[in-house]
């Protein structure tokens, strides 16, 4: 019975310190109040009705502080899981509001399983094939789409589209619906609210100090829903045709079975939720990640997938679309004091206030607010850093950037991501087919050895070393046959050939047989091929094939051992 207790109750709840227990329930009150607007807009960014952000942020959110790997991660709905929801879900959106409900709490479960099936197969490590570029350029181009998406909140244009072409046209073809004070509503609503986040020197720390300026920055998006839901009433914008949210239904959310798809609708929604999964995987283990490095905690990246996969289940069963770690609520949560997944309960509970006796105060909240503060919270998304470092140090890393960050313009956010994947994947291809194969020479007096090109060095007249600085495979082994015969010509004195191994960690068939046929031409010119620093797994894969059984010189232990046989002879 214990033992099942303590598998049961997490280690966090076992171990937990009433001590933490002031700044805990503090940065839980912080977060669930200052993410109440940004929930309710996400829910809007996914195309259901605003209730939705607080149903997302109740249930996976008590699931992931139980099971997740992160003490002071923040999870729930996020502008990256929120668009692509409206994304996947864009054929089924004249379908009711209902089925339309009903079809992203599908593809929560959905995400969850496949989320949770990874992290049962022990997939954490799969995060590192997305490369930074990759994913910068394709969260960059979501925060455009996202950005652009919002306009109609801000307008009152029902713009509509699936990539950036798709909105720049609605918006040409409906223009005359622009509403005047709608727009008016917006505008001022995303200039004060730009001002407050990235003004907060000129228009809070001038006259405040910086602690009391941190957190009037803060409460700021907060205050303005206040006076937003004042004037709204008092100015009878609803009447005037600004669009508000309305009515919000009381009570939690229930539990709801899924909608059982066909066959056909699985297969549809498939692509989306296995993309929704990666990205909200790599997103929220980089916080995670980040912050257990900055608390000297260890992080397991398995356990995270299973974490955030059993949220977004429950999550599906209790109203709820696709949820991840956010990366503001998660610095806020950190910033306010949290210390354990205590912090992220007590928003639970801000979440269940707001539903059972704040429904009612939000119906007069204009949409325009809530447009606005995407809008402005989603700027900081638009990644230019990552692609200027990566223009100045790593070409192909950029253009992995630009193709993930124009295809998602273009093509839509899943296309678009597919598309950064292939580039970065041709980069990886393209850079190990050119290895680099450096001639060495000795550093005098030394066992050490060197780029010819880069040091200066002693050589030897009838000794040509060369050093393969890659693992030898189907994709290279041409390229380093070419090398090495290229070298051979430059100095054709040389009869003794050294490869030196050190850097090669796998032969595959195709380059053993290049290395057959490269001592076999060698040997027909009367030169010797010789190898050295064979690493041990190396030698066990070809040390019976005829690379070894048929060497035309020798295997020796180390570089300077082959220099010591070989550079009088």
């Amino acid at each position: 019975m214990p033992s099942i207790l303590a598998r049961l109750i997490p280690a966090w709840l076992r171990q937990y310190q009433p001590s933490t227990l002031p700044t805990d329930i503090i940065a839980g009150l912080v977060v669930g109040v200052l993410v109440i607007p940004q929930s309710l807009g996400y829910a809007v960014l996914a195309g259901l009705p605003p209730v939705y952000g607080l149903y997302a942020a109740i249930v996976p959110v008590i699931v992931y502080a139980w099971i997740g790997s992160s003490s002071v991660q923040a999870v729930g709905p996020v502008a990256i899981t929120a668009i692509m929801t409206a994304s996947s879900l864009h054929p089924y959106a004249s379908q009711g509001v209902q089925q339309y409900a009903l079809m992203a709490s599908l593809l929560s479960l959905m995400v969850g399983t496949l989320l949770w099936l990874a992290g049962r197969l022990k997939l954490g490590w799969i995060m590192q094939f997305i490369s930074r570029g990759v994913s910068a350029g394709f969260i960059s181009g979501a925060a455009v789409l996202i950005f652009i998406s919002q306009l109609k909140y801000v307008t009152a244009i029902p713009i509509a589209g699936n990539g950036l072409i798709g909105y720049l046209s609605s918006m040409q073809m409906y223009a005359r619906q622009l509403h005047p004070l709608t727009l008016l509503i917006g505008v001022i609503a995303f200039m004060l609210l730009v001002a407050n986040r990235y003004g907060s020197r000129w228009v809070w720390q001038s006259w405040l100090s910086s602690s009391y300026a941190k957190w009037a920055e803060r409460l700021f998006p907060l205050i303005l829903l206040v006076i937003a839901i004042v004037l709204s009433i008092g100015l009878h914008w609803s009447i005037k045709g600004v669009a508000t949210i309305g009515s919000i239904p009381q009570g939690l959310p229930s539990f709801t079975l899924p909608y059982v798809p066909n066959f056909d609708e699985v297969l549809d929604l498939l692509p989306g939720a296995g993309l929704m999964a990666l990205i909200i995987f790599v997103s929220s283990s980089s916080v995670a990640n980040n912050y257990a490095r900055l608390r000297g905690e260890s992080f397991d990246a398995n356990r995270e997938l299973t974490g955030l996969g059993l949220a977004n289940m429950a999550g599906g069963f209790f109203q709820s679309f696709a949820v991840a770690g956010g990366f503001s609520r998660t610095a806020i949560n950190s910033d306010s004091g949290a210390k354990t997944p205590v912090a992220s309960l007590v928003t639970v509970l801000v979440m269940i206030a707001a539903l059972i006796a704040f429904g009612n105060a939000l119906a007069p909240l204009p949409y325009a607010l809530l447009g606005a503060t995407i809008m402005a919270s989603i700027i900081s998304l638009i990644d230019v850093a990552t692609l200027q470092a990566a223009w100045q140090r790593d070409r192909l890393d950029a253009a992995s950037f630009m193709s993930a960050f124009v295809g998602v313009l273009i093509f839509g956010l899943n296309t678009g991501l597919v598309i950064g994947l292939m580039v970065s994947f041709a980069s990886l291809i393209w850079q190990s087919s050119k290895p680099h194969v450096a001639i060495v020479g000795q550093l005098a007096g030394t066992g050490h050895f060197r780029n010819i090109n880069r040091h200066n060095v002693v050589t030897f007249s009838n000794l040509l070393m060369l050093r393969i600085d890659e693992s030898i495979f189907f994709g290279n082994s041409e390229s380093v046959h070419h090398r090495v015969v290229q070298a051979t010509r430059q100095y054709p004195d040389a009869h003794e050939i050294v490869l030196i191994m050190s850097a090669v960690n796998h032969i595959d068939l195709t380059g053993q047989e290049m290395l057959i046929s490269l001592n076999k031409e060698l040997l027909s010119q009367n030169k010797h091929l010789n190898f050295s620093f064979i690493k041990g797994p190396v030698m066990d894969i070809i040390e019976n094939t005829p690379i070894i059984t048929e060497l035309s010189g020798h295997v020796y232990l180390s570089t300077m051992d082959a220099v010591d046989a070989l550079k009088d002879t």
